[in-house]
Order: structure tokens, then C-alpha cells, then sequence
């Protein structure tokens, strides 16, 4: 082969190479890119009809970011959602933020209990990934400092300001027990329910502890009913909140059950059986008659999950978007580049208005009271 005509062939394949190239380039700029967006909640044991719920929310903001078309830095971003099921077990929790982590995921929206989100934070915070919790009330989720850690949903300071203000001005209550499951969820909301008691001139003639496995409440009960108890308030979620309502009724105590967002729910009402006829329960933010986007929500949920929400869907699919919008804004996936973005949230949402304080707790978070009547919860009060 002489010189010419192997400079010919070099050149030729070189164009086609480069041509290759350009097509195989085209062809991904076609395609998009894929962004992963964590989902962490209990998907087994006594609460993963909630975890479901949650996946179902971050599961249907996926369906619509995808259906929308979105795109960032020049790019369609096709989103992927990675659900983890921590059990609702802290070390599970901490074990499935790594993974999360290692997955490369561009964000997470979780998890759903203070006890499993707490921990797993620090895990988020040290990779620089942002998180979004739909459903964990604790203060001490956003008091730790880290740039990354978001909620959606009113904590229990205010939760349980709502809920003493309510069990002794309208409901009259002077003689309170309380009951709580030991998590960093239920116990927090119990001890903010009891200062809130106390500041209102209220008294509390016991308190008792159980666990969040725990199905035989007649021990503790027993003890509480010697004290004659107007008002037992229960600081865990609708798993164990439900067989103690029916089971303060099989011994006679005439007293209402109180207790916070987790047993306010479909299945409380399931597992309390008549029991249930009366009882009080808050959950964080407004009705979901009055939330701006919950009918069109409602109706694609139903549709799509062939089931009725339970209680954090709404928060999870704001969440997820919240965490788009961000990412939007700063033209940009990557978690360091959107982070600062994420903290000057103004965004109206299916749940309502969500703006960040310097914490990365919702400001203004309402709290809504509610009590079960004619086998439905319906609304009473709703506190700021």
C-alpha cells in the first residue's frame, strides 16, 4: 500500500469514527439523562401500609416529572425512582442511606420515622446529598445542623402544642395519662404533649411505656384506670394506637384516646374497631378538603394504586417535586450544585404553600385536630 493511499484510508476512518461519534452522542443527548431520586419508608412489618403509601406518593410525582418532559442543563432528564425499606429499624435505616448513597442518587425523600431518619441524616449530610422528610416530626431532625435535611410537614413542637392546647381547653381534660412507645417519635411527641398540657394549667396523673411491637396493652391500662383518667393520650403510631383503643373500652375506662399524626389514619379506625367511635388524633398541616392540589391528587392516586391514601403520600409527592423544582432552578442534578437552591423554596404544592426556615423546617406549619365520628375522621380544630 503506498503512502497516498494509506493516508486516504487513515482519513476515511477517521471520519467515520468521528461520525460514530457523533451519532452515538446524538443518540444519548436523545435519550436523556437518568437522574435517581431515593424514596426510604417501612415497607414490611407493623406499619408498611404507611411505607407503601409513601412509595406510592414519590412513585406518582415520578409518573408526572416523567410525563412532563422536564429538562435540566439542556438535557431531558428521564427520573428513576430507588425505594429502600428500612423496617423502620434505625440500623436498617442507617444501612439503606448508604446504600442509597452508593447508588449515586441525586436526592432522597425520607424517611418516615424520626427514629430511622435521625440517623440516617448524618449519613446524607457527610455525602452532600439533600434530604426531604415527609413524615418525621422530631425537632431534632433539623437541630443538628445539617445543610441537607428538609421536612415538608410540621414538627412535634407544634404538633404537640396543639394537641395539650386542645385535650384541656376543648376538651375540658383535668386528669391526663400518657402513653408513649419509647421511639424518638412517639416519646418526642409525649413529652412536647406534656409541656403543653402543664403550660396550659393541665395535669398529667401518669405515665406509662410500651414499645412500637407491643399488642397487649392490658398491664399498663390497668394501672391507668386506678387513677381514673378523663383524657389517655398515646405518643406512637396506628399499629399499637389501634388494639389500645379497643382495649381501654373491653376494661371499662371511660376516657377518649388522643394521639398524633401516625394513628391518624384508615387503619386506626380498621384495628380500634367501634372502639375507635370518638377518639382524637392530629396530624401536621391543613384538611385535605382545603389542601390546593389534593382532589386532582386524590383521583391519579386512586387510579393509579387502586387504593385510598393513608395519611404522607401528599407530603412525599411534594417532596419529590420539591426537590426537582430545585434542581430546576439551579439548572442543574448534581446535589452540590442545587443544594443551595433547595433552602429558597417558595413552592405551592398538592399540601399547600412550602417555604423553608433557616433549620429546614417548614414555616408556618399547621396542625389540624380531628376525631372519628360515624366511622370517619372528620375535622374539629386546626391550630398554627
Amino acid at each position: 500500500m503506498n503512502n497516498i493511499t494509506r493516508l486516504t484510508f487513515i482519513v476515511a476512518g477517521g471520519l467515520a469514527l468521528a461520525a460514530c461519534g457523533k451519532q452515538d452522542g446524538q443518540a444519548a443527548s436523545d435519550a436523556g439523562s437518568v437522574v435517581k431520586i431515593g424514596q426510604v419508608s417501612p415497607m414490611s412489618g407493623p406499619i408498611s401500609h404507611l411505607g407503601k403509601d409513601n412509595e406510592y406518593g414519590a412513585k406518582l410525582a415520578i409518573d408526572d416529572l416523567n410525563a412532563e418532559g422536564v429538562q435540566i442543563g439542556g438535557q431531558k432528564i428521564t427520573f428513576q425512582l430507588v425505594s429502600e425499606d428500612d423496617q423502620g429499624d434505625p440500623k436498617i435505616g442507617t444501612e439503606v442511606a448508604q446504600r442509597l448513597v452508593d447508588a449515586g442518587v441525586a436526592g432522597v425523600v425520607g424517611h418516615l420515622n424520626s427514629g430511622t431518619t435521625i440517623p440516617a441524616s448524618k449519613i446524607y449530610s457527610d455525602a452532600g446529598i439533600p434530604q426531604i422528610s415527609p413524615s418525621a416530626t422530631n425537632p431534632d431532625y433539623t437541630r443538628q445542623g445539617y445543610k441537607t435535611a428538609f421536612r415538608v410537614i410540621a414538627n412535634d413542637i407544634q404538633q404537640g402544642h396543639a394537641l395539650g392546647e386542645y385535650a384541656v381547653e376543648k376538651a375540658k381534660a383535668t386528669r391526663i395519662a400518657v402513653v408513649d412507645d419509647r421511639t424518638a417519635y412517639g416519646q418526642g411527641l409525649a413529652d412536647q404533649f406534656v409541656a403543653a398540657v402543664k403550660a396550659n394549667g393541665g395535669a398529667i396523673i401518669d405515665r406509662e411505656y410500651t414499645t412500637n411491637t407491643a399488642t397487649d396493652f392490658n398491664a399498663i391500662l390497668t394501672a391507668i384506670k386506678s387513677k381514673h383518667p378523663d383524657l389517655v393520650f398515646y405518643g406512637g403510631m396506628d399499629a399499637q394506637a389501634g388494639p389500645m383503643a379497643k382495649q381501654i373500652k373491653q376494661l371499662g375506662i371511660s376516657a377518649h384516646i388522643i394521639t398524633g399524626d401516625g394513628a391518624q389514619t384508615p387503619e386506626f379506625i380498621k384495628l380500634a374497631g367501634a372502639a375507635a367511635e370518638g377518639q382524637f388524633a392530629s396530624s401536621p398541616g391543613i384538611p385535605r378538603d382545603k389542601m390546593p392540589g389534593f382532589g386532582a391528587f386524590n383521583d391519579k392516586f386512586k387510579k393509579s394504586f387502586n387504593t385510598e391514601v393513608q395519611l404522607y403520600a401528599p407530603y412525599e409527592y411534594d417532596a419529590v417535586r420539591v426537590l426537582v423544582e430545585a434542581m430546576k432552578r439551579a439548572n442543574s442534578t448534581d446535589p452540590k450544585v442545587y443544594l443551595p437552591e433547595l433552602a429558597k423554596t417558595d413552592y405551592n404544592g398538592v399540601t399547600g404553600h412550602i417555604v423553608f426556615d433557616d433549620k429546614g423546617d417548614i414555616k408556618n406549619g399547621l396542625v389540624t385536630v380531628y376525631q372519628v365520628k360515624n366511622g370517619q375522621w372528620e375535622v374539629v380544630d386546626t391550630v398554627q
